[in-house]
């Protein structure tokens, strides 16, 4: 079958045996935010409030949520989920980045966007979270959004209702210059543990989480400008209060 070969043919081409990693300088651990760019400063971490938590309570209760209220979500509650999903705690002697989540290497090839429906002090529109200084950078908002850009989505529906929407992106050349062909299996995985931390962060502040994998890639690929191979949209989630 042709589908086996093409999965016989990407685990050989990913193998440890050719994969090779890159010479000269590694790229930065998070992309440039331009300069004089208006940037919205989120609570930080040190002041979000404690969570007293039954952990095997919440792994038995993490479970997908595809409806939620027209509450939105505060600004508090967003910097608690990138937080949890993204939160940059230091940093390695290689350049990478020590975060909230595992990642190969401490490459953390991830950016986060994010489709703000409903967030109190934002207006709508898409944004990226600039990890490192715990930020929002704008990306379009207002008058500058297209009025398809959830048409990219197969499930558009869940992602107008939803609060917001996380939309991780990857940057190639941040795993693949040290690990090669194989970073195309590393930053799938690393979108997953972004993704479970995002449900478990979700749950305890009562905001369901839904996973999204299903999209159109060349129209949310064209939608950020990204090229497809070295940018490239690999995940989402929506998110929305629950009650």
């Amino acid at each position: 079958m042709a589908e086996i070969e093409l999965i016989k043919k990407f685990l050989d081409d990913t193998s440890n045996e050719n994969s090779k990693p890159m010479d000269g300088d590694a790229p930065p651990p998070e992309k440039p935010c331009p300069r004089g760019a208006r940037v919205y400063r989120l609570p930080e971490p040190d002041t979000l409030p404690d969570e007293t938590v039954d952990f095997l309570e919440m792994i038995e209760l993490r479970a997908s949520v595809r409806e939620y209220t027209n509450r939105a979500l505060t600004l508090d509650e967003l910097s608690f989920l990138l937080w949890c999903s993204q939160g940059v705690k230091g940093g390695t002697a290689n350049g990478g980045t020590i975060r909230n989540v595992p990642s190969a290497g401490a490459r953390h090839a991830l950016e986060t966007y994010i489709l703000v429906n409903r967030v109190e002090g934002l207006e709508r529109g898409i944004y990226r979270f600039l990890a490192l200084g715990h930020a929002l950078l704008p990306v379009k908002t207002g008058d500058e959004m297209p009025g398809d850009f959830t048409s990219a989505f197969h499930k558009k529906g869940m992602v107008e209702q939803s609060a917001a929407t996380f939309i991780w992106c990857a940057d190639f050349m941040r795993m693949a210059h040290r690990y090669g062909n194989r970073a195309a299996r590393y930053i799938f995985l690393d979108a997953g543990h972004a993704c479970q931390n995002l449900y478990l962060a979700g749950h305890v502040k009562k905001i369901g989480t839904c996973a999204v994998g299903s999209f159109d890639d060349a129209r949310l690929n064209g939608f950020f400008g990204f090229d497809g191979a070295n940018d490239f949209a690999v995940y989402a989630a929506t998110v929305g209060k629950v009650e």
